[in-house]
């Protein structure tokens, strides 16, 4: 045991800080098109000089230099839009900052990893915990050629990050070098490029309380009448006063509706953004505004319920409902999802598979959901997992960062919360001590299942591999542990699970279901052991024999 890690204590995840909705733009005229086009290609133009602007300055940006690119773009659109765009271009900066701390930080791992094998003698085997020498002289060539790569990088993104150097592609990355594979993406020149002008669009503007329905510059009314305040050079386009134009199309949101009806009612603020979904030919509105910070669940009191641990997989969830002392009732819960394909069809699998969870925990009435705390940033790298692509390639697919924030998001408007444990051990630890003792021939128990047993059992703040409750009654729900190997004694070692020296009536005996229980022959008709003379007086021949029932257990 002293080479195990420390755990890290289980916290109650906090809520939700924001909400956004969305609705369909429809029934737009072509000059609405044309002016939702025109406003999105002027204002995207002045992000993306800004964003080089702050880019360029690095480290030496300060609230002089910013207030200095706002009075620029307010000459060229209005105070408000220049506002909007300084903001998305300071936190989208900040966002490749953090991206840029990553990769250096994946860096330094993988060369650790290699320096430590190449220290190594050829053909040595590793260990659980650390990988072994490499198995060729050609193998550890090619490796260390890697590791000086990886060094060279490794200084080019340190001197970088200490510069205060960025590199940031407006539209993404990924879609820019698609236009190099337009074959495999199955996009023609013509097609990629509507995507790529939609992208850098910026159709967007930020909240103010206290304004007219929360927003000056994108304007929503009560029954959903849209106006847009133009830019200065597009003033011309107007088709209502004050240099604004109206929209045909009105909004009706289905979800959240009537919340967002009482902020714009009240005058707070609430952002708007256009967009363009080109593969549709679809325009969609988005509606979002800030929570105000909500005081968590104690956890205390989110384990009075009991728990529903979760364990998390790349194809479904295997979840398992405990009581409060960390008992597991009824049998497992599968709740599967598909990963492949596009990106909305990966985001509606994994909404459609979090909706049926949080459902049945609702049904259970729990008020709260364990789940791991899982971070595969430092656990990715070829340099740890070799040869094994496959298992990266499953790992670098699970939605881990997604996946808590939707599930946190999705959980607190049924008022449940979510806790979350360290991941260690967690299936290793569940297979070992629960799997076995819980499959009966109805219920087959897999060892995702088993720890999702053990995530709930960490979440409620119970040991993985101790008992379940206290309580007799409750153990005779599920059932009891597997017996020793040799006889009904310990001498093969103590059971799975054994009772705590406190636990009353943990040495008392139980009568069997029925009196005659244990009388009659054996199958064969014979007996099996002859009676034992014993001078000992009896008042009368015992007919019961010790009885082994349900095993007691500690919480």
């Amino acid at each position: 045991m002293g080479g195990l890690r420390k755990l890290a204590v289980p916290f109650v995840v906090p809520g939700p800080c924001g909400v956004a909705i969305r609705d369909r733009l429809g029934h737009l005229t072509p000059h609405d098109e044309m002016v939702l086009r025109a406003v999105g290609e002027h204002q995207g133009a002045l992000a993306s000089r800004d964003l080089k602007d702050r880019c360029a300055d690095g480290h030496d940006h300060s609230a002089q230099t910013w207030a200095a690119r706002k009075r620029e773009l307010t000459a060229r659109s209005s105070s408000r839009i220049a506002g909007a765009i300084t903001k998305a271009t300071h936190d989208q900066w900040a966002l490749a900052r953090r991206c840029q701390a990553a990769h250096v930080k994946s860096l330094a791992a993988g060369i650790r990893t290699l320096r430590h094998r190449l220290s190594l003698p050829i053909g040595e085997k590793g260990t659980r915990r650390a990988a072994g020498g490499y198995r060729s002289r050609g193998e550890w060539f090619r490796k260390s050629r890697r590791l000086a790569a990886l060094e060279d990088r490794h200084t080019a993104a340190v001197a970088d990050w200490q510069a205060g150097r960025v590199r940031v592609v407006r539209g993404g990355k990924r879609l820019l070098n698609t236009r190099h594979h337009l074959t495999q993406a199955q996009l023609t020149e013509d097609r990629w490029r509507q995507r790529w002008e939609a992208e850098r669009w910026f159709v967007a503007a930020d909240g103010e309380s206290g304004k007219r329905f929360g927003n000056e510059t994108i304007r929503v009314t009560p029954d959903g009448e849209v106006s847009i305040k133009l830019p200065a050079p597009l003033a011309h386009l107007a088709n209502a006063q004050h240099g604004r134009y109206t929209l045909t199309s009105r909004i009706a949101f289905a979800h959240r509706g009537g919340e967002w009806a009482d902020r714009i009612t009240a005058h707070r603020a609430v952002a708007y953004r256009i967009h363009l979904d080109t593969e549709r030919g679809r325009w969609y509105f988005t509606a979002s505004w800030q929570r105000p910070v909500v005081q968590t669940m104690p956890l205390e009191t989110a384990r009075a319920r009991g728990m529903i641990g979760v364990d998390t997989n790349a194809d479904h969830f295997a979840a398992y409902l405990l009581d409060r002392h960390g008992n597991p009732v009824g049998d497992p819960h599968r709740f599967p999802y598909d990963l492949s394909g596009t990106a909305a069809h990966r985001d509606a699998q994994l909404r459609h598979a979090l909706t049926r969870l949080i459902n049945w925990a609702k049904q259970a009435g729990v008020a709260a959901i364990g789940i791991e705390d899982l971070d595969f940033t430092a656990e990715k790298t070829r340099e740890k997992h070799g040869r094994r692509k496959r298992f990266r390639q499953l790992i670098s697919g699970m939605p881990t960062g997604k996946l808590q924030a939707r599930l946190v998001s999705m959980a607190a408007e049924h008022g449940l919360s979510i806790v979350a444990v360290d991941p260690a051990y967690t299936s290793q630890w569940g297979a070992q001590h629960w799997q076995k003792p819980l499959t009966t021939p109805h219920r087959k128990m897999s060892r995702h299942d088993a720890a999702g047993i053990a995530i709930g059992r960490r979440a409620l703040g119970h040991p993985v591999r101790d008992g379940v409750s206290p309580a007799r009654t409750e153990l005779r729900a599920w059932g009891r542990t597997a017996p020793p190997p040799h006889d009904r004694s310990d001498r093969a070692g103590h059971r799975t699970v054994q009772a705590g020296p406190g636990d009353r009536g943990r040495e008392g005996t139980r009568p069997p279901t029925t009196d005659r229980a244990h009388e009659g022959p054996s199958p064969s008709g014979k007996r099996k052991r002859e009676p034992i003379a014993s001078n000992t007086v009896r008042d009368a021949r015992s007919t019961q024999r010790w009885v082994q029932d349900s095993l007691m257990c500690t919480g």
